[in-house]
């Protein structure tokens, strides 16, 4: 078997001038030897289409009569993403004049549509992971996907090791049942652990692509003074807007959405000249959404600000420039940002990185040196969820009664459950089917039960209805829409309502009085009302506007990012690339006190105002550093240290106290992780919050009815009921266990707090300081960020941090 292309196909790629790609040839012919694989191609190398091409061929061989019969699925991450790929494919189709039908299927297509594909199914289907789900969930399963010969997942490294991943390799597992000769199709272009993402997809063997041309990445800093502390990157707005009056499409990539409203107002404060700016965020509404997506595709816009809802691989070939305001946080997310810009395997993308502070430079650089050095970072996939598999399990019976050894056996065969232990199959399966024995007793927690032969069944068909209703593993803060209000009395608008502008977290629109205003969707808006379903503002408003923030929005540092930062401070040879004021700063530090070394861990105490602070320069990321710095106040009580507060950055911890710190190694010891955190997680809202997500995707706590939906204030009460219930009763429930799981990989990255006591374990260096040091400048600002509100906030805050660096320098006086 072998790569060759047939007609029409080869002459199609002539008629274009091209020649298959090696990597095009090669996944042919794995396709013709039936092999599964994965596909690492980097961006604009024809990854899709070289995933497409075998199922292409297959079907254009095929009589134009056949039977009508589901033939490739496709499963990516967002639902642009496959209306992307099915228009893309549509035009090689139709200009070979094939008898391929190609359909998409998602949460938006109307039901009269889906159930013709289920009647008269496409060739080929694009769908979603929760798509994929719900089709799996109903009793013709089994014959709908029979036919199925090949099965394609792209973005794989945007999936694996995440709950939608762990659903995807479920649904994946039971596929490969119904159709045992399937073929499974990985595709990324990015991939940091090639062999651990093999196994997710089941391949066979992995084809890699050559890496394209190098990308181009400037760095851009605001005229005047480089900022000590923030996120947000706003003071580099006149040079933001200069790139983008030099380029003809740039996407602005930030890495939150409020950091999205908060720069999009900036830029257009400013743009004397009226450039085509446009906004793009998850939370705005969809129809906004492809208004600024079809302007881009028609090049009526110069530039648009987007978070992550344009990071995956919607082909935006216009795109001549990215632009990255803050940090990336990861070399692999930097890449597949600037893959975005020319998509095109063999030019060079542009890019240019927007620091918004003194350590976001030093991350910067390394992000850039490490993508010189064509290395990627990311967490290898995880073991599967236990919430995500109860879901699973009541979809498999909500499809046809099951034999609990025969499940368990295909459950196996999905990679992130491959070591999934009996006990843990049978204490979900006994979850699922009465709620555990804490809540057995309880009519609404019994969903599944088991005949004379022991096959297990669902417990009729309603509950069915609700497990479909409530498919997903994506848990939100609940969410209300936001509409413009007509120009009458609140309460006729709060009836009516106008144009739909998007969508915020409930918590944010409760805080609201009527006259307040917040930027949202682009705009100044003043609120106005709240009603049931609504949001109600209007355009205007004065005074300081507040800004929608959404839960879990920020990224932590990645550990490859902040292992090079440490490397990168140790090794002055390496800073002849950082601006001159970041160049002086380290220099400054390394005579009033000591740099952070690469496997080592530096602290610092001093007195400030009254106070003692301990400053550790820990480079684990934010969520790491508020979990230590929970742990470490603990101890510091309990030593009568008596620590007043702390604050955490991606980069330092900060902690103060009214006693000067002590006993600086014992307080890093490692057994913090043993009775400190199991009494602070216990004490913790923490993982109430964790156990609320978890007990939403196991289906302990519906939040869509039939009818009706439940508001946050009733989820709420739901599961904190629930939770207290279960930690009284039944400790070792199986959701508990999941939602501890879950923090520790998550909220309170356990991995990562352990790496650093371990490395830190005899090897901390303490500097007692007799007043703040030059690094600590940031950390103590984002004090005083934390506490300064008002007007004056900003004038505050620098003069405040002149005052820190005239104090830090050589010569300085303590205050």
């Amino acid at each position: 078997m072998d790569g060759t292309f047939p007609e029409p196909f080869a002459g199609w790629f002539a008629a274009r001038g091209w020649q298959p790609r090696p990597h095009q040839r090669a996944m042919l012919a794995a396709a013709r030897a039936g092999e599964s694989t994965l596909l690492i191609a980097p961006t604009g190398g024809g990854k899709t289409l070289a995933g497409f091409l075998p199922s292409l061929i297959a079907l254009a061989a095929m009589p134009p009569d056949r039977p009508a019969a589901l033939h490739t699925l496709y499963v990516s991450p967002l639902k642009a993403l496959g209306t992307d790929i099915a228009r893309n494919l549509t035009v090689p189709v139709e200009e070979m004049g094939l008898a391929i039908r190609i359909e998409t299927r998602s949460g938006d297509t109307p039901a009269n549509r889906r159930a013709r594909q289920r009647e008269n199914p496409p060739d080929i289907l694009l769908t979603t992971p929760e798509s994929l789900a719900a089709m799996l969930s109903f009793p013709d399963a089994a014959t709908r996907f029979a036919s199925l010969s090949a099965l394609v997942m792209d973005e794989v490294h945007a999936l694996a090791g995440s709950k939608r991943g762990d659903q995807l390799a479920l649904c994946a597992a039971r596929l490969a049942r119904l159709s045992p000769a399937l073929r499974r199709v990985g595709l990324s272009a990015t991939v940091a652990h090639p062999g651990a993402i093999a196994a997710y997809v089941g391949a066979d063997r992995i084809v890699t692509a050559p890496p394209g041309a190098a990308a181009e990445i400037d760095l851009l800093l605001p005229a005047g003074r480089l900022s000590w502390s923030g996120h947000m990157g706003l003071d580099a707005a006149p040079e933001i807007l200069a790139r983008i009056a030099a380029a003809r499409l740039s996407i602005v990539f930030v890495n939150t959405r409020a950091q999205a409203e908060l720069l999009f107002q900036a830029l257009w404060r400013i743009n004397a000249e009226t450039l085509p700016i446009a906004l793009h965020h998850g939370s705005l509404d969809i129809a906004q959404r492809r208004k600024v997506e079809a302007a881009m595709a028609a090049g009526r816009l110069r530039a648009v600000i987007a978070t992550s809802s344009l990071d995956l691989g919607l082909d935006w070939g216009a795109v001549d420039q990215v632009l990255q305001v803050g940090a990336p946080k990861g070399v692999a997310r930097l890449a597949q940002r600037i893959g975005r810009a020319n998509h095109r395997m063999d030019e060079a993308s542009r890019a240019v990185l927007v620091p918004a502070n003194r350590f976001e430079v030093l991350e910067c650089e390394a992000a850039r040196e490490g993508m010189a050095a064509g290395e990627l970072d990311g967490e290898a996939p995880r073991a599967g969820g236990l919430d995500v598999l109860a879901q699973h399990i009541l979809g498999m019976a909500c499809a046809a009664p099951f034999l609990p050894e025969e499940l368990y056996a295909e459950i196996r065969g999905a990679a992130p459950y491959a070591t999934l232990s009996r006990q843990d199959f049978d204490d979900v399966l006994g979850f699922v089917a009465h709620g555990g024995y804490a809540l057995s007793a309880y009519e609404r927690f019994r969903r599944l039960f088991q005949d004379a032969e022991g096959r297990v069944h669902v417990a009729g068909e309603r509950a069915a209805l609700r497990h479909r209703m409530n498919i997903g593993t994506i848990v939100e803060e609940p969410l209300i829409a936001v509409r413009l209000a007509g120009r009458g009395r609140a309460g006729r608008g709060a009836r009516g309502g106008g144009a739909m502008l998007g969508e915020v977290e409930e918590y944010f629109a409760a805080q609201l009085r009527p006259g307040d205003t917040f930027l949202f969707a682009g705009r100044l808006l003043r609120f106005r009302a709240l009603s049931a379903t609504a949001l109600l503002a209007e355009e205007g408003g004065s005074g300081d506007p507040a800004v929608p923030a959404y839960a879990g929005g920020r990224l932590p540092l990645s550990t490859y990012l902040a292992a090079r930062v440490r490397a990168m401070l140790h090794a002055p040879r390496r800073w002849k690339n950082l601006p001159a004021p970041v160049r002086d700063w380290l220099a400054m530090q390394r005579l009033r006190s000591r740099l952070p070394g690469p496997d080592d861990l530096l602290v610092e105490t001093f007195p400030r105002g009254g106070r003692w602070y301990l400053i550790a320069y820990c480079f684990e990321g934010r969520n790491a550093h508020q979990t230590l710095g929970m742990l470490l106040t603990r101890r510091m009580a309990r030593a009568g240290l008596a620590p007043m507060g702390f604050v955490a950055t991606d980069y330092v911890l900060g902690i103060w106290s009214a006693a000067p710190p002590s006993g600086i190694d014992a307080l890093f010891e490692q057994d913090m992780l043993g009775e400190d955190l199991d009494s602070w997680m216990a004490e913790s809202s923490m993982l109430r919050r964790g156990f609320r997500n978890v007990a939403v995707i196991a289906g302990l706590i519906e939040r869509h009815l039939p009818g009706a939906e439940k508001n946050r204030r009733q989820v709420t009460i739901s599961s904190d009921l629930l939770y207290d219930v279960l930690r009284k009763h039944q400790p070792d429930h199986v959701l508990l266990r999941a939602a501890r799981a879950d923090a520790a990989a998550g909220m309170i990255d356990l991995d990562r707090i352990a790496a650093l006591l371990a490395r830190a374990a005899g090897r901390i260096t303490h500097v007692a300081l007799d007043r703040v040091s030059p690094l600590a400048v940031p950390v103590l600002l984002e004090i005083g960020r934390e506490s300064v509100g008002g007007a004056a906030t900003e004038e505050h805050l620098l003069a405040e941090a002149e005052a820190l660096a005239a104090e830090a320098a050589p010569g300085g006086t303590a205050r």
